[in-house]
């Protein structure tokens, strides 16, 4: 049993090729610990997937099984970049908050199940990211966070310290979120 008095738990996403140590999960999992959250990380590797719809969804599921038996936290925060959004119909069944950085919106069944979700959410993209849709996005939460310029990874054309003031501005918001919505 893990030791959490508060019920706070979460689990984190990763993408096709960006890992939970990529700095926008790295620093949302350091905003969940600060909130006293467990936190569970899953490691995938999708290469070769021929259905991806459901792999990602299987592998979530079980995920959020672990999660739950580890923490006895049954309704964890999710916490995912973007082939980790392609679960957002598991998030949708279970009630689950989350977080999504850079969410798959051109993806209909990702784009429906996020629709259909009754708990709140926060979204995160980007204007040059061709997977984002900002009205997508708009319609599905007020809770969005839209960077001009933004690419998939969320940099910003010029200067890294460009980029890093996005992930400030990014990370500003996932406290907020925590915070104010999740975890009042």
């Amino acid at each position: 049993m893990a030791e959490q008095a508060n019920g706070r738990a979460a689990v984190l996403l990763p993408g096709g090729g960006y890992t939970t140590d990529g700095p926008l999960l790295m620093f949302a999992a350091v905003a969940a610990q600060r909130c006293e959250s467990y936190m569970h990380r899953v490691r995938w590797s999708p290469r070769g997937q021929q259905e991806i719809h459901a792999w990602v969804v299987s592998e979530v599921e079980a995920a959020l099984n672990e999660s739950t038996a580890a923490s006895e936290v049954a309704a964890p925060l999710m916490i995912g970049k973007s082939l980790g959004s392609l679960a957002a119909s598991v998030a949708a069944e279970r009630g689950l908050p989350a977080v999504w950085f850079t969410p798959v919106l051109t993806d209909k069944p990702t784009g429906r199940a996020l629709k259909r979700a009754t708990a709140p959410c926060l979204l995160v993209g980007g204007t040059a990211d061709t997977l984002w849709d900002g009205t997508i996005a708009r319609s599905v939460t007020l809770r969005v966070v839209e960077i001009e310029g933004a690419d998939h990874g969320m940099f910003v054309p010029g200067d890294l310290a460009a980029s890093a003031a996005v992930l400030g501005q990014v990370m500003t918001a996932v406290e907020q979120f925590l915070d104010d919505v999740v975890w009042r």
